[in-house]
């Protein structure tokens, strides 16, 4: 049995040889794998199972895709494989194309000259795996494994899956220095499997820390994301703050250790939140961004303009809410009825979703956060949905509980694609050439719709633009 008997496995084939049977690994594609590396041995050479792969099927962590390392040459490989694609030659990378998947072929490396501190200047192939291991970043990253399942870990790396360290193969701070974004991926890999970092792995961060700098925002963003939206990213985050790597990086980083210490009383509910943009939006919360400014740092750190967009609505939502509830008459009747319509309002503009999402972040953030508002009369208060309010700056005090989400489904509509009457049909009816006059008829008979005073039917609107025509809107 090979050492790595919790999750490898070996299973008799035909009498004469042993194979892997991979557990967490889809088995179309361990199939296509295997295939890979028996014609790469049959034709003479050496080749494994390696990397991210080997990690996650020793950890029970489902398998998504699997690199192969091998002694044989890129144009040897190329011989091999009718279907292979020439993806990165000068770094020993083939892509073989393999019962309909694809598999990274890579030759035994080792690398130097890293001047940019992210890729190799100088690449040479060796004949020895454990060479090619000892450049890799981290212990758990750098174990292999060939068709009989026996595991090649000269650096310890099941040994530190089993205590759940991250640990750098051999001097942290050459690992660091040869490729700084390794920094994000050591926090990364803590972050997401929810392991510690060895001391001498983090001492090397915090030396080479500066060496961020070199990295493009898009490198740094893309490990942020995945901390971010990791299983725990509360873990990462307070790592992040510790070594105060972003810092150092190109982006914008506005921030200090006393912001970001409030901000982490603020974040404490983040995993309960299953949807990324909402994670970003918390964040963006608890640092005390104005939309604007999120705006403005969002694009700086290169998010997709999907991403952004859903995220500075959700901050409009919270500023359209807290400017609603500032507004509410304190102590006088109608209080409740004006809110409602605010926040009504608000819907409209920013859309469902963001509304839904705002309320999604007031559910988890802490009652020590919770603003001053106004309160309504007495009666008017509902104990329905206990929705409290979060302002940018606010001081804590208990807000009235309003059921701001009994409000948006009570909504007859939601949008102005579903109003019951088109502006070229009032500007028919009116006989006015359309105009900027025309967006706001249409505003107003959409928000006096959705909250209830007009009914959504063709006739009645055009009749409420008739009565509103002569008025100025």
């Amino acid at each position: 049995m090979c050492s790595g008997a919790r999750y490898l496995d070996w299973i008799q084939s035909g009498g004469k040889e042993f194979v892997m049977k991979w557990k967490m690994a889809p088995s179309a594609m361990a199939l296509a794998a295997e295939n890979v590396i028996s014609e790469l041995t049959q034709n003479g050479h050496e080749a494994f199972w390696v990397g991210g792969c080997i990690r996650d099927e020793l950890l029970g962590r489902p398998v998504h895709d699997m690199d192969i390392t091998t002694s044989a040459v890129p144009e040897e490989v190329i011989a091999i494989f009718a279907r292979s694609i020439p993806t990165g030659l000068a770094h020993g990378t083939v892509t073989v194309l393999q019962d309909g998947h694809g598999f990274e072929v890579t030759t035994y490396r080792t690398e130097s000259g890293y001047v940019d501190h992210r890729r190799p200047d100088h690449v040479e192939f060796v004949s020895d795996v454990k060479e090619d291991l000892r450049r890799r970043d981290f212990t758990i990253n750098a174990i292999c494994c060939g068709l009989g399942g026996d595991l090649i870990d000269p650096f310890g790396g099941e040994k530190d899956l089993a205590l759940r360290v991250i640990r750098c193969v051999g001097d942290a701070e050459e690992r660091f220095d040869e490729d700084a974004l390794r920094m994000l991926r050591c926090v990364r890999f803590a972050s997401v499997l929810d392991f510690s970092i060895a001391k001498n792995t983090w001492r090397g961060l915090l030396r080479q820390r500066d060496k961020l700098a070199h990295i493009a925002v898009e490198r740094v963003r893309a490990e942020l994301d995945r901390i971010v939206e990791g299983p725990h990213p509360r873990r990462g985050l307070a790592m992040l703050v510790r070594c105060e790597l972003l810092a150092r990086g190109k982006a914008p980083f506005p921030w200090n250790g006393t912001d970001l210490a409030a901000a982490a009383a603020l974040t404490a509910g983040i995993g309960e939140l299953e949807s990324a943009h909402l994670r970003w939006a918390l964040l963006l919360h608890a640092l005390k961004q104005s939309a604007q400014e999120a705006d403005e740092l969002l694009r700086a750190w290169t998010f997709s303009g999907t991403t952004r967009t859903s995220v500075v609505q959700v901050l409009r939502v919270r500023e359209a809410w807290t400017a609603a509830l500032e507004a509410m008459p304190p102590g006088e009747p109608g209080g409740m009825d004006l809110l409602r319509r605010r926040w009504i309002a608000a819907v409209l503009t920013f859309g469902v979703e963001a509304a839904e999402g705002w309320l999604s972040l007031l559910a988890i953030l802490p009652a020590a956060a919770l603003p001053a508002a106004n309160s309504p009369a007495d009666s008017e208060v509902s104990p329905a949905v206990n929705t409290q309010a979060v302002s940018k700056d606010s001081p804590a005090i208990t807000t009235p509980a309003v059921p701001a989400k009994e409000w948006i489904a009570q909504m007859p509509l939601k949008s102005l694609s579903e109003l019951a009457v088109t502006g070229n049909e009032l500007a028919e009816v009116l006989e006015k050439r359309p105009g900027p006059w025309l967006g706001n008829m249409l505003s107003a008979l959409l928000q006096a719709t959705a909250s209830g005073d007009l009914l959504n039917n063709k006739q009645e609107l055009l009749l409420e633009a008739k009565r509103m025509d002569g008025h100025e809107l």
